[in-house]
């Protein structure tokens, strides 16, 4: 269903079915598409209710019909990862769409989404299907086995899957050692047994130095 047209534009063939992807991501479509705008980047109330909460803002569309269509987000690298029944943890920013069968909502990030300035919530997609994962250069899957810990800065992380578990330090940054930091800088190490997706670009972020 999901495949890359380019490095920079996923082509999705659909035969009745649906796809949920940014709004507005859409550069090109044939055959016969109906589009509909859904409320949230998560399902249900909850979903609704914490992005509203934590001012994340993430439109989603649903588009289901027969034919292609092509979909495209300020000429960002894609990448697409596979779900086999397990739940990607991905920033809404980064995510450009998934397969209607896969099941979309929220996760606590405590933190880090606060230090970033994107929320205490990020989008989670579970099930079996594929993503399509956005990225500001192309992205890199970092393997954290039990003895082998990933320090990562928030600004680079793209997306995590697998048995991880998340923890928030304060620690220097390249950027605070050559003097252009402003405040406190925070990292996420991850342990446990997943992979890790970073970007070799940085966010914007409010605390400027993380």
């Amino acid at each position: 269903m999901f495949r890359l047209q380019s490095s920079r534009v996923l082509a999705v063939d659909m035969t009745g079915d649906a796809v949920k992807a940014k709004n507005g991501s859409m550069v090109a479509y044939d055959g016969e598409m109906a589009f509909k705008k859904l409320t949230g980047g998560g399902e249900g109330l909850r979903g609704m209710v914490t992005r509203r909460l934590t001012g994340e803002q993430m439109t989603v569309m649903e588009v289901k019909g027969h034919g292609t269509c092509w979909f495209a987000d300020r000429a960002s690298e894609i990448n697409l990862v596979d779900l086999q029944g397990d739940k990607l943890h991905v920033e809404s920013s980064n995510l450009l769409a998934v397969d209607g069968a896969l099941r979309t909502g929220t996760g606590f990030t405590g933190m880090r989404g606060a230090a970033q300035g994107n929320g205490l919530f990020t989008t989670t997609v579970e099930g079996h299907g594929r993503a399509a994962l956005l990225s500001d250069g192309p992205v890199v899957a970092l393997r954290v086995g039990p003895q082998y810990p990933l320090t990562v800065d928030p600004g680079a992380y793209v997306a995590h899957q697998g048995n991880l578990r998340q923890s928030f330090q304060s620690g220097a940054t390249f950027r605070t050692l050559i003097g252009e930091g402003g405040g406190e800088a925070f990292q996420i190490r991850f342990e446990g047994d997943g992979l890790v997706y970073v970007q070799p670009s940085e966010r914007n972020t409010i605390a400027g130095d993380v």
